[in-house]
């Protein structure tokens, strides 16, 4: 079965996995695996988002591939992004981060980093 049947199976409502077996080694693990997120979109926004990918992030080829408009694109880009938990790209720094940043600029010394490194841990 491959992720379009399954898909079709569930017609959109939310389905965890229970068993996975390792091609060609009879290893099973059972348990509860929620599907990836990408794998949890309908087929037609999947084959979007590889589209997207494959044209190395091109609106413009997108338009020409689908023969849709650059709204129609990025509407939908908009509406498939709502369904994506994302990664926080820009972080708080850390703490070791942020003394190892003072340090560089000449606000603490040497001794004074470390020994408030010491301390974070």
């Amino acid at each position: 079965m491959d992720w379009q049947e399954l898909t079709d199976l569930t017609q959109g409502q939310p389905f965890v996995v229970e068993r996975v077996r390792l091609a060609g080694s009879g290893i099973a693990i059972e348990g509860q695996f929620e599907p990836p997120q990408l794998a949890q979109l309908g087929i037609d926004d999947q084959v979007f988002v590889a589209a997207f990918v494959r044209s190395h992030g091109s609106i413009k080829e997108m338009e020409r591939i689908f023969g849709v408009s650059y709204p129609t694109v990025k509407s939908r880009l908009k509406r498939i992004a709502e369904h994506l938990d994302f990664v926080d790209t820009d972080p708080a720094p850390t703490r070791a981060a942020d003394i190892v940043d003072r340090l560089r600029r000449g606000d603490i010394s040497a001794q004074e980093a470390l020994a408030e490194l010491e301390e974070t841990r």
